[in-house]
Order: C-alpha cells, then sequence, then structure tokens
C-alpha cells in the first residue's frame, strides 16, 4: 500500500517535479497551488508528509505549517525556499518542520530528507517499543534518552538480568552512561527498596580503598578513632556499584574475589567473618582482557565479575540520537538555570553531528550548558558553541608531496572533521571562510575535489 504525500507549491514546474520524485519514492500523491487549498487537501487526503513551498499566494508555509500540525500533530512538514537564505526556514523549524531544502531541490536531496525521516520515525518506534517493554514502576528511563540500535539492545539485555542477583559488568567509554545504566538495574530490580552506593575504584589509594569498601575496627591503624562499617555492609540488601573497577590495586582485587565467590569478608583490623548480601555491578572504560595480560588485572576476577557483560556504545556510534540529546539538555538546562534557549538552528545541529566526539555524552552535556548560558536569544547558534579544538586529520608529510597538496588535504580533513562546516572549519585553521570558499572552488575547477563541496 503506497504512502500518502501532499505537494503545495505554486510554480506549476516545480510542483509536477516534487509530485514525480515522491511518486519515483513509492508515495500515492496529491497537489495544491496555494495555502487555502492545501490544508483542505490535507485534511481530506490525510498524508504522512507535506512538501510545501514557503513563499505562497495567500497563506503563507509557515501558515500552512502550522494549521497542518494543529490537525495533525504528527504529521512531517518540509518546507522548500528559493531566497537561498535560511532566516524564514528556521522560523518553519522552530514552529515544527521536520527539515528545509533550498530551490532549486534535485531528487538526491529529495531522497536524502525521505530518508532521514523515515530513520527518525524507525528510531522512535524502537523508542517506544523499548519503553513499552520495561516494567512500568521501575521509572528507568528518567535520564535515559536515545533510540540507537546498539543502546536500546544495551538497555533492553540491562532489564532482562535486572531481577536477577546476577554480577554485571557494564563496558563502555568514559561518560556513556554507565552509572546510568547501574541506576536502571537498581531500580528494576528487586532491591529498588535497598541502598545504592557507588564506589570509584580509581579515586583512592589501596589501604583508603579497603577500609572504604570493607570497614575498619577501632585500632586497625593510625587515625582509626571508631569502628567503620564498609560499603559491602552499608549496600546490604542493594546495590553496590564499583565504577573504574579496572583501576582496582591487586591486593584489592583478591579481597573483592573471596566476597564475589562466597560472599565473605572481614573488616581491616577484625577477626571476626561477615557476611555480604550486596548485588554487584561493575564498569570499565578499560581494556580488562589486556590488563590480564599485562598481569594488571587478576583473570579470575574478571570471570567472575564477566557473568553478565552489557557493552554501552560511544557518542560516535550514536550520531544520530544527538537531536534527541540536544533536546532533552535544553529542556534540562531551562529547568536548572533559567536558560531563554528554546531551540538550536539547523547549522548548529549540523556542526554537533559531524563533530570529532571522543566517545561520551557528558562532553555533549557540557557543551550544551555552556551554550545554553551564553546564549543571548532563544536559539543555540554556531556562535554559542565552544567545541573542542581536536587535531584535524593532518597530511602525511611524505617526501615528493607538494606544499599545496598538503594544505588541500589539511583543509579537507579538516572540513570533514567539522562535519563541512566551512565556518567553524576556518576558525580552526586560521583563515576567512571566503579563503576557504576560494581554494575550493579553485580545486573544484581543477577537478581536485568533487562538484558538490
Amino acid at each position: 500500500m503506497s504512502r500518502r504525500a501532499v505537494v503545495i507549491d505554486d510554480d506549476p514546474l516545480s510542483r509536477e517535479f516534487l509530485v514525480e520524485a515522491l511518486r519515483t519514492s513509492a508515495f500515492h500523491v496529491e497537489e495544491a497551488p496555494c495555502g487555502e487549498d492545501g490544508v483542505a487537501l490535507v485534511e481530506r487526503f490525510d498524508p504522512e508528509i507535506v512538501l510545501t513551498d514557503l513563499r505562497l499566494p495567500g497563506m503563507d508555509g509557515v501558515e500552512v505549517l502550522r494549521a497542518c500540525r494543529e490537525r495533525n500533530p504528527e504529521l512531517s512538514v518540509i518546507v522548500l525556499t528559493a531566497f537561498g537564505t535560511v532566516e524564514r526556514a528556521v522560523e518553519a523549524m522552530k514552529a515544527g518542520a521536520e527539515d528545509f531544502l533550498l530551490k532549486p531541490v534535485s531528487p538526491e536531496q529529495i531522497e536524502l530528507v525521505l530518508g532521514r525521516l523515515d530513520g527518525r520515525r524507525r528510531l522512535e518506534k524502537e523508542n517506544r517499543a523499548m519503553k513499552a517493554s520495561l516494567p512500568a514502576d521501575a521509572d528507568v528511563f528518567r535520564d535515559i534518552v536515545g533510540g540507537n540500535r546498539q543502546f536500546i539492545e544495551a538497555l533492553q539485555l540491562a532489564e532482562r538480568v535486572a531481577a536477577s542477583d546476577a554480577t554485571i559488568l557494564v563496558r563502555g567509554d568514559s561518560g556513556t552512561g554507565k552509572e546510568l545504566v547501574a541506576g536502571l538495574l537498581h531500580r528494576a530490580s528487586g532491591r529498588r527498596s535497598g541502598p545504592f552506593i557507588r564506589v570509584n575504584c580509581a579515586a583512592l589509594t589501596e589501604s583508603l580503598l579497603t577500609s572504604e569498601l570493607f570497614g575498619h575496627e577501632k585500632g586497625a591503624f593510625t587515625g582509626a578513632h571508631q569502628k567503620k562499617e564498609g560499603r559491602f555492609e552499608l549496600a546490604s540488601g542493594g546495590t553496590l556499584f564499583l565504577d573504574e573497577i579496572g583501576e582496582m590495586p591487586s591486593e584489592v582485587q583478591g579481597r573483592l574475589l573471596r566476597v564475589l565467590e562466597n560472599g565473605e569478608f572481614e573488616r581491616v583490623g577484625g577477626t571476626k567473618t561477615l557476611k555480604s548480601d550486596a548485588r554487584i555491578v561493575a564498569a570499565t572504560n578499560r581494556d580488562l582482557e589486556d590488563g590480564i595480560e599485562c598481569g594488571r588485572f587478576r583473570e579470575d576476577l574478571f570471570y567472575r565479575l564477566n557473568v553478565v557483560p552489557i557493552r554501552l556504545p560511544s557518542l560516535r556510534e550514536r550520531i544520530d540520537d544527538i537531536p534527541a540529546l540536544v533536546s532533552h539538555f535544553l529542556v534540562k538546562f531551562q529547568r536548572e538555570h533559567g536558560s531563554v534557549a528554546r531551540s538550536v538552528s539547523t547549522e548548529a545541529l549540523a556542526l554537533l553531528r559531524g563533530a570529532d566526539w571522543p566517545g561520551n555524552v557528558r562532553e555533549l552535556a557540557n557543551i550544551m550548558e555552556r551554550a545554553c548560558l551564553i546564549a543571548k536569544g532563544e536559539t543555540i547558534g554556531v556562535q554559542d558553541l565552544t567545541l573542542p579544538q581536536r587535531r584535524s586529520k593532518q597530511p602525511t608529510a611524505t617526501v615528493g608531496i607538494t606544499l599545496e597538496e598538503m594544505e588541500r588535504q589539511l583543509i579537507l580533513g579538516t572540513l570533514e572533521s567539522t562535519g563541512w562546516n566551512r565556518t567553524h572549519a576556518a576558525r580552526i585553521l586560521g583563515v576567512t571562510a571566503r579563503t576557504l570558499s576560494n581554494k575550493l572552488k579553485v580545486w573544484r575547477a581543477r577537478g581536485l575535489v568533487k562538484a558538490e563541496m
């Protein structure tokens, strides 16, 4: 069964082209020459996609957009403009348009936009399915945002094993959400009414970490003026989250292995054997297998921890989640800081999607928080984003390569790292955007770069 679309454009040739392009993509298409007729057609035809020109007789494209969205908030509206500027298109995006295209439009551009729409709908559908599959009373999605397939599968695995007392090892780059997933495991388990206690294994020396985990008796060492219960005791009936487990000293690893094997331990300086009823969730951003090879991590402890491994994808593997994460942080910082920012410009979002992320959501949150604080208006622009000045892909200094070729490789590498944002690339390279455009123009004429660059 064909999908439905409506094209609204007062230019007959443009309208005919758009209709044919959509029909090629298996759409049943109806058309209208003005805004009023288009809105009436949308109400009667009930399409899933509307393509409308911004400049129309009578109702303009933004008015058409608002009228259509009032009737059907789920309707996807794509706006087209022939003026080569984005100000009006940005207004349309703020009013709820899914995307915009500059005329003249090519079939490839339409295919690309339709692909993006399908991708977003697929992710939204998977996200809804994932939420529906999780227990409603666990409130596990309070801080979880995203629809990436790998991310969804990791969360679904976490939900399936949450009710057990099995030891979990959460793996992923720094800032990918390992602690959030540990909290999800706790809240979705039968231990949710018990304590959730976190210990950072990299933040303490061996002696302090031992005392922190297992407690100590009065007089066990200088400064031990009274007995102290360890985290294993305090987490009884709940969950103990051991963050950065790969940094744990070898002596402490032996003590932890004993707890995992039989649940027993002694406080530092004590003789009484105690039992632990804490469920263990560990996390690491290190390659523990490499640590085993180097003798830094015990192999027997690794197998005890790795009963259920959960790997979280890095942000560079979740590029399609960036718009949802950006929206989440906008709302978060409006609430926390009273930020006036309500949206992100198309150019700024493109820059964020094309950035060279090292693999974490935490950095994106920091960039968005800073942008929300310094933005002067309701829309965050490229000028409000402070992305780290990472090294661009550098040309190889090979004997025989010309200076011009090295310059070309450097510029193209920088453009690629910034998502082909010329303004940002020029800022990194220390040249003007005009200089960058002129060089690309010369290289295009000589066939050294693709025509669309």
